[in-house]
């Protein structure tokens, strides 16, 4: 596994942005020095304005010169200076300006009470004003949260094809993480769509771990309760109910890619993540479809050309041929064959003639299952059924011969490719989880019947 981005124990971006926001950071002492400094120059300043009105005004009113200094301190430094600045302005203040001076005695109630009241003030006010540090951190936090989901949404709308999305999901994953990133789809093959940085691999338990998160939607792997040998984390990435594909995060030096505090950063971006996929396969199957409608235009044109074309030319010769024999004229035996063969080019014209669009647009019904080729559609007993996409091929297959022996490799070929057909487990495991969506028993199936040592077949209605 490649080295991360960023180092192998950094935090992502994102979430040291959102903690050092929820959190009061840890300043240096320097600046704390200062702070206090700050708190005791506001009460020195204070008394020295006090020193001024008293000889002039009396000392009534000396006590509220005070109070600035105090709201300044909590305000501008927090509890610790806010304190310090109450403290510092009772003591100076008994010190000299009540009875007897220039001692810390006091001999009057009010003078007792008004160093309480400062010291009220100073922790009430540093209280006020650290839960209005809070929140706007907080709000910080949000509005940091909501911006990295939009850009990352940004980023994908960018994208046209799943392959796209892909990739540019995989570098945001992990630019915002600091961590190696993939999304992989395919059951029970997970097959990896993209990885950040290139080259990742996987081990069979992290293919374990991923196959179990395609199948369940939960979350597994490291530092889960499910699959703990492997390497990688996977999320799932769902839309709709269904899991399109398993985004993969790792770190090179084993610890968890994403922590607790990070999950709903992550599961928000999974969303966004998922949507652009969905767009993506709507998108590709308008597309499809259109290319369906085109060749069907096409083919309609075309047959339409060898009924009125060649069928003519067809009759034609069977009637030249019938013309000579009636006359006598011609070799026999070679007069038979020509004729022989004009009638089976005119049996494969009119068989041809009448395979219109129509005839793949027929819905196929077994058993209270509907198979819709056409519209990419099964339903049992009127309600929709999902398949993932390798069970759609199998099934669709089947559906195209109904009634026919298909064998092992030949379904292997057609769903996973030439170079899977000797992987009979995977047709196991999609075939099975047909039997679970469709058969109204699986352990007893009537509609996608086992021939055993050859293949399968589709019941046909």
């Amino acid at each position: 596994m490649r080295r991360a981005i960023g180092g192998n124990t950094g935090r992502a971006h994102l979430s040291a942005m959102i903690e050092s926001s929820l959190r009061q950071p840890a300043a240096p002492i320097l600046t704390r020095i200062q702070d206090y400094a700050g708190s005791v120059a506001l009460v020195a300043l204070s008394t020295l304005i006090g020193l001024w009105v008293a000889p002039r005004w009396g000392t009534d009113a000396v006590d509220m010169i005070y109070l600035p200094a105090v709201l300044a301190a909590a305000a501008l430094w927090g509890l610790g200076p806010a304190l310090l600045s109450g403290v510092g302005a009772a003591l100076a203040y008994n010190f000299f300006f009540t009875e007897p001076v220039h001692t810390f005695r006091m001999s009057r109630v009010d003078d007792v009470v008004t160093v309480i009241v400062l010291l009220s003030v100073a922790l009430v006010t540093s209280n006020l004003a650290a839960a209005i540090r809070d929140q706007a951190r907080l709000a910080a936090a949000h509005a940091a949260r909501n911006a990295t989901i939009a850009g990352f949404a940004h980023h994908l709308l960018s994208c046209s094809s799943e392959e796209e999305i892909a990739r540019s999901a995989c570098a945001e994953l992990n630019r915002l993480f600091h961590c190696n990133a993939m999304l992989v789809a395919g059951i029970p093959a997970p097959d990896i769509i993209a990885a950040i940085p290139p080259g990742n691999r996987l081990t069979p338990s992290d293919i374990a771990a991923a196959a179990l998160t395609l199948e369940s939607g939960e979350r597994a792997g490291r530092g889960t309760s499910r699959s703990q040998p492997a390497e990688w984390q996977f999320h799932a990435v769902g839309a709709n109910g269904s899991v399109l594909a398993a985004a993969g995060l790792a770190r090179d030096d084993g610890t968890l890619p994403v922590s607790q505090d990070d999950l709903p950063l992550l599961t928000n971006l999974l969303d966004q993540l998922a949507l652009a996929l969905e767009r993506a396969r709507l998108d590709r199957q308008t597309r499809d479809f259109a290319a369906v409608r085109e060749r069907d235009r096409v083919r309609a044109v075309l047959l339409s050309s060898i009924g009125q074309d060649i069928r003519p030319l067809l009759d034609d010769i069977g009637g030249a041929v019938r013309a000579l024999k009636r006359g006598g004229l011609g070799d026999k035996g070679l007069l038979s064959t020509i004729g022989g063969n004009t009638q089976k080019l005119e049996r494969y014209v009119s068989n041809l003639v009448d395979l219109g669009p129509v005839s793949d647009q027929e819905p196929i019904e077994v058993g209270g299952v509907v198979i819709d080729l056409f519209q990419r559609t099964v339903s049992k007993d009127g309600r929709e059924v999902h398949l993932t996409p390798k069970e759609y091929s199998v099934l669709a297959e089947l559906a195209k011969h109904p009634g026919r022996v298909l064998t092992h490799a030949h379904l292997l070929r057609t769903a996973w490719g030439p170079a899977q057909e000797n992987q009979t487990e995977y047709l196991r495991v999609a075939v099975r989880g047909l039997r679970q969506k469709l058969e109204r028993n699986p352990a007893r199936p009537e509609i996608i019947i086992n021939e055993p040592a050859v293949g399968y077949r589709l019941v046909s209605g």
